[in-house]
């Protein structure tokens, strides 16, 4: 995956939102499957009238039924694509794209930039309410109902055991040959005054699962079944602990994703690259 476009192409960021409700997640999948990245896809190839797929990197591929406000994509388009249709593909792909995705900016990217290797960060919102009559109907697709009374002081309190550098093997589905070392540099919950409860979570990157396995360790401090240094504990021990839920993807938002300044993508894009290992705690 490089972090140049191929001679004669140009790199073109695309900054967009989707309501991940009816999709099965953003990355093409066999079987005729709708993606996030199959739709644009498809958009793009209409309204550029190509015969070839300009294939899309995205910062953060989410699973199904997660949702996006601030997801960013990069695409690499030939020169004269480009220039024949930059100026109106924005307004055409809005009219090409089904009503639950949207592309709010198209631009040539700057030199070194590589959607996925480039952030320095991504921020997700998770959404919940422990409302006993449950979510408002106009929001049901985007918060999740818990029944049981959340003490959102404890939730916080076991959230802050949580940040830095660790290994998240305990809050990740594992995969071949993949860290599970992460940074996780704000994680906080507040409760608005319509009853949902909101939680921020910000890292360099996240691992499968890692945002809904927090989320679900929390609830569990939240509603008392464990205490606040639980969820510190199952960090700590770095293995899957069965009371850890994966709570439902439809509560989860991907609202921003982070970049450097443009003469620091370069090194961001390579120490990206770098499989992390923690510091040797020393032998005595």
């Amino acid at each position: 995956m490089s972090d140049e476009a191929a001679p004669g192409h140009v790199r073109v960021r695309l900054d967009l939102s989707y309501d991940g409700s009816e999709f099965s997640g953003w990355a093409k999948q066999a079987g005729g499957r709708r993606t996030v990245q199959g739709e644009i896809e498809d958009a793009l190839r209409t309204v550029t009238r190509s015969k070839e797929t300009y294939e899309l990197t995205v910062a953060g591929r989410t699973d199904a039924g997660v949702h996006a406000r601030g997801q960013v994509a990069h695409v690499d388009l030939p020169r004269e694509v480009w220039a024949e249709h930059h100026q109106k593909l924005l307004k055409r792909l809005a009219g090409r794209l089904p009503r639950d995705v949207r592309v709010w900016a198209l631009r040539e990217a700057p030199s070194g930039f590589n959607a996925r290797f480039s952030a320095v960060w991504r921020r997700y919102a998770y959404r919940v309410t422990d409302n006993p009559g449950g979510v408002d109907p106009l929001l049901r697709n985007h918060v999740l109902w818990h029944d049981w009374p959340l003490d959102v002081d404890a939730m916080n309190e076991a959230a802050r055991r949580l940040l830095g550098e660790h290994d998240f093997a305990a809050y990740c589905k594992k995969r071949e040959g993949a860290t599970t070392i992460r940074t996780l540099q704000e994680l906080s919950l507040v409760k608005n005054e319509d009853g949902i409860i909101t939680a921020t979570v910000r890292a360099d990157a996240f691992c499968h699962n890692m945002v809904r396995s927090l989320i679900g360790a929390l609830l569990f401090v939240g509603d008392g079944h464990r205490p606040p240094d639980w969820p510190g504990k199952v960090l700590a021990a770095g293995v899957r602990d069965s009371a850890v839920h994966v709570v439902r993807p439809h509560g989860l938002t991907l609202e921003e994703v982070g970049y450097p300044a443009d003469e620091l993508l370069a090194a961001r894009n390579k120490e990206a690259r770098n499989k992390r290992s923690l510091p040797s705690a020393g032998c005595c």
